[in-house]
C-alpha cells in the first residue's frame, strides 16, 4: 500500500477548491484512465476504488463533490462519460468511494487533488498501456495526425523527418515539420525541438523540450484543456503531463492537441 500522499503537493499550481470544479476534475480524471482501458480491456473493468485524503477542513466539500449521501449519483456520471465516449463499461460494474483509507499501490492519483483511482479488473487492475494522438492546429505536419503509445519509446518533434544537429549527427522525427512546406510557420520549427515520452511511474506521457526548444532559442509552452494555464519549458530534462485536449505550442504560433481518442480526417 502508498503512504498517503502529501496534500500539499499541488499547492503551487492551481487546483480546483469548490464542489462544482472537485467534481469535474474528478470526472475528467477518471475518463482519462478509462480511456487508457480501451483496446479490449475495458470489458475487463470490474469497477473502479475512488481513494481521497483532503483536510478535514475541505472534507465537507469533497463529499458534496462525489455525492457521499447518494453514490449511485456519482456512478451515473460516470457511466454517462462511458456511454459518450463508448468506454464499454461493463454491466454490473461497481464503484467505491473511500476517504482516508491506505491507497493501494496501483492506484493512480490526481496530480492537482488529494484524489488516487484504482481501476479493478479481473487481475486486480488494468496494466497501464495507452495510446494518444497528436494532430497539428496549425503549422503543417508531414501526416495528418500521430499515434503513439506507451511502448513506443522516444518521440521526437521538429523540423525535417531527418535532420542534422549541431553536433553534426541525424535525428530522426517522428513528428516532423517540413521545411519545403508552404506554411510559413513551419521555419520557426526546430531541427529538435522537443519530444514525448511515455512515463511509466506516473503512467502518463511526458513532453520534454529538446536544445532547440529552450532559451535562447523556440519556445516549448503546454496549454492545459482543464485549468487553461501555460507552462513554458525551461530545462530539456523536466517533463509536462500531458492531458486530454492539451495543447503543445511550438515557436509562437505552431500548435499540436493531444488525445486520446483517434483523430478523423475530412
Amino acid at each position: 500500500m502508498k503512504m498517503i500522499f502529501d496534500l500539499f503537493k499541488s499547492a503551487s499550481g492551481e487546483h480546483p477548491d469548490d464542489v462544482k470544479g472537485i467534481r469535474h476534475a474528478l470526472l475528467q480524471f477518471v475518463k482519462q484512465e478509462l480511456q487508457k482501458a480501451e483496446g479490449g480491456e475495458g470489458a475487463n473493468i470490474k469497477g473502479l476504488g475512488i481513494f481521497i485524503h483532503c483536510s478535514p477542513a475541505t472534507r465537507h466539500v469533497y463529499e458534496a463533490a462525489v455525492f457521499a449521501e447518494d453514490p449511485d449519483q456519482l456512478k451515473n456520471e460516470i457511466q454517462r462519460i462511458s456511454d459518450d465516449y463508448s468506454l464499454d463499461l461493463p454491466s454490473g460494474w461497481s464503484l467505491t468511494v473511500a476517504f482516508d483509507e491506505a491507497i493501494p499501490d496501483d492506484a493512480v492519483e490526481m496530480q492537482n487533488l488529494p484524489v488516487a483511482l484504482l481501476v479493478k479488473t479481473k487481475s486486480h487492475f488494468v496494466k497501464q498501456e495507452a495510446k494518444a494522438y497528436l494532430k497539428a492546429l496549425s503549422g503543417k505536419t508531414l501526416q495528418p495526425s500521430y499515434e503513439i503509445t506507451s511502448a513506443g519509446g522516444k518521440y521526437n518533434i521538429g523540423r525535417d523527418e531527418k535532420a542534422q544537429s549541431d553536433e553534426g549527427y541525424f535525428r530522426t522525427n517522428h513528428i516532423a515539420f517540413p521545411s519545403e512546406s508552404d506554411d510559413e510557420r513551419n521555419k520557426y520549427i526546430s531541427r529538435q525541438h522537443a519530444h514525448i515520452e511515455w512515463d511509466t511511474n506516473t503512467a502518463k506521457f511526458l513532453i520534454f523540450a529538446d536544445e532547440g526548444g529552450i532559451p535562447p532559442r523556440n519556445k516549448v509552452k503546454l496549454r492545459s484543456a482543464l485549468t487553461e494555464k501555460t507552462v513554458k519549458l525551461h530545462a530539456t530534462h523536466i517533463g509536462q503531463e500531458l492531458a486530454e485536449g492539451d495543447q503543445i505550442i511550438l515557436g509562437e504560433s505552431v500548435v499540436l492537441e493531444f488525445s486520446f481518442k483517434p483523430q478523423h480526417h475530412e
